[in-house]
């Protein structure tokens, strides 16, 4: 028999409508807890709350907390599998956090709800069930953190949500899910390329995030040189071009040392340095910002936290970006 460790994290799946004013909010306790083992006879759970908060509240803090936390009931139980339960707002950058953070190649499985769990057509207890099924597959091994709802397992690495309140939010686009799930199987149709993991001990810089617009300037840049900045990251237009007011402002924040890593605005497609143009992408590149391979800006700003615990070397952090 299998045993998968489920860890409660708080979010919607952890929360009860008031059907009186209609507003969702935490309560005493978890509304899940212990139901999701009546349900699964075939796996032996064990459960643990760590937090008990509401996704815009996730920090990276606590994201490295849960994976130390992880770690640690590994490397002591003999354990098949995790299940982390996370609110969906922040759910795909800790996943991704904990992709990156990890060393395991036991299935670990992050799940949500979009509906509170007594609101009609609520999807919490099924998405915790499938995703301790998956957790519990011989075949979720050595795929690294997979994000399981509404029947698809995601890769953490390329799923977000793009839904506001739908519950089939969570999608990869152009990639596709990595497998699904049925009643009675689990099923996976894609295998990983490649995966990178970083043994850091702590997670304490402070890296931005900037999206990019239409008549755009060096005025936010200029107000972030003014404060704690170790890296930056931005949501570049198009395939990586940027309005040529922002180029002066971003010169002067690599030439402090500060690493820039760029990406696309677009939820599809990569940057690259087509453009030779004054803020096109060849010449950001040839100014020393980074590229990254296909991120969104949530996720380049987490693997930019992480990398800069290895490194603050441009030369070095260049080639995490590739993949």
């Amino acid at each position: 028999m299998k045993k998968i460790l489920i860890i409660h994290t708080g979010g919607t799946i952890s929360m009860k409508e008031n059907k009186e004013t209609g507003e969702v909010d935490t309560g005493d306790g978890h509304p899940l807890q212990k139901i999701a083992a009546a349900n699964i006879e075939s796996v032996q759970i064990e459960e643990e709350i760590l937090f008990h908060i509401p996704s815009p509240h996730i920090t990276p803090d606590h994201m490295l907390t849960l994976g130390r936390k992880i770690h640690e009931q590994l490397a002591k139980n003999e354990l098949d599998g995790v299940v982390i339960t996370h609110g969906t707002d922040t759910l795909e950058e800790t996943a991704y956090f904990l992709d990156l953070f990890l060393q395991t190649r036991k299935p670990i499985v992050v799940t949500g709800a979009m509906r509170s769990s007594n609101e009609i057509g609520a999807d919490g207890l099924y998405n915790l069930i499938t995703g301790t099924r998956v957790a519990a597959s011989d075949e979720a091994q050595d795929k690294g953190v997979l994000v399981v709802m509404n029947d698809e397992i995601h890769t953490a690495k390329n799923v977000t949500k793009t839904s506001t309140s739908n519950v089939a939010t969570f999608q990869s686009p152009q990639y596709g899910p990595i497998g699904i799930t049925t009643k009675r199987d689990v099923f996976f149709h894609h295998k990983l390329s490649n995966r990178d993991s970083y043994p850091i001990q702590q997670i304490n810089k402070h890296v931005s995030l900037v999206k990019a617009y239409a008549g755009m300037d060096g005025t936010i840049f200029k107000a972030l040189m003014n404060n704690p900045l170790d890296g930056l990251v931005i949501e570049a237009l198009g395939q990586g071009n940027l309005p040529p007011d922002t180029v002066q402002p971003l010169k002067e924040i690599l030439a402090q040392g500060i690493p820039v890593v760029l990406v696309s605005r677009c939820y599809q497609g990569i940057v690259q340095d087509t453009y030779a143009y004054e803020g096109g992408g060849r010449k950001l590149r040839e100014a020393g910002i980074i590229f990254a391979n296909g991120l969104t800006g949530p996720k380049a700003r987490i693997k930019l936290l992480v990398a800069l615990e290895m490194t603050k070397n441009p030369t070095e952090l260049a080639p995490m970006f590739d993949y």
